[in-house]
């Protein structure tokens, strides 16, 4: 990351095993840290909030790492994390104005001069986390380029091999796309005489491969609506009496009803004054 001073990577390079076990925990997607994108030196940068961290120790996936520090309580979180500040792997920071023209840009981040861990406060990232994946992607990626732009030079048996591979792929492609418009088909000529039928119901359903086939056709039944109206009717109902009840011993209780069955507690009232019209005469 550029911008960094020298002296933060010698920091983090003092780290012991066990305080980088735990900060490679807390910048993966383990943790289950909402990480925010802020703007450091003109550059994106991510960082979190204190409590996020807390919540990521105290997980049951972090219980399940091994020579990382033991933490049972919060307090023993909070620690582990100050002690992490002085190897400089995430900083401290005050948030100012959006770095951009709109409101969503990302707000400017100042590092603060009072480094301490408050599950409050909100700490910048200067670790990019471990880079192995990164680098053996990069090495991937390049193989496969210069598989192919070699590929003139292939025996001649891996290039018939990889067209058989790829006449294959596009044959299971081009039978997806025929079922689907069969089924489209099929579905049209039997919704005119009943509700219609669906081959493969589950074939654009969010599934496994197997279960996108399983069952082999199915109804098309409208899905019932949820009676939230007669639901909400009889709750109404339910404020009322309960009002009616409480309106007759005292006028606290009818004051003290929500503003949502405000509606049903105006009913009672009018009826408090319908009985009050006899005495006056």
């Amino acid at each position: 990351m550029s911008g960094i001073a020298p002296g933060v990577f010698e920091a983090q390079a003092k780290a012991s095993p066990d305080v980088r076990n735990v900060v490679n925990f807390l910048r993966s997607s383990k943790s289950g840290m909402k990480v925010r994108v802020g703007a450091y030196n003109g550059k994106r940068t991510d960082y979190f909030k204190g409590k996020s961290a807390i919540k990521a120790l105290m997980s049951p996936a972090y219980a399940k790492l091994k020579n990382v520090p033991k933490i049972e309580s919060e307090e023993e979180a909070k620690t582990l994390l100050a002690a992490i500040i002085p190897h400089a792997f995430y900083l401290r920071v005050d948030r100012g104005a959006p770095s951009g023209s709109t409101a969503n840009s990302p707000k400017v981040l100042t590092v603060n001069q009072m480094q301490s861990f408050l599950e409050a406060e909100y700490y910048a990232w200067f670790y990019e986390g471990s880079q192995w994946l990164t680098y053996v992607g990069g090495f991937a990626m390049l193989f496969v380029m210069l598989a192919g732009v070699m590929f003139p030079l292939w025996p001649s048996v891996m290039r018939l091999g990889v067209w058989y591979i790829s006449m294959g792929v596009l044959g299971l492609i081009g039978l997806f796309f025929a079922v689907a418009i069969l089924r489209l088909i099929f579905y049209i000529i039997t919704v005119i005489v009943s509700p219609g039928i669906w081959i493969f119901p589950k074939l654009f359903a969010d599934v496994g491969f197997v279960e996108s086939f399983i069952p082999l056709w199915e109804w098309d039944q409208p899905k019932k609506k949820k009676g939230k109206k007669k639901d909400g009717k009889s709750e109404k109902s339910g404020k009322s009496k309960a009002a009616t009840n409480g309106a007759t011993s005292t006028a606290v209780d009818v004051r003290s009803l929500s503003p949502d069955s405000a509606g049903s507690s105006r009913p009672e009232s009018r009826q408090v004054r319908v009985e009050e019209v006899p005495d006056d005469s």
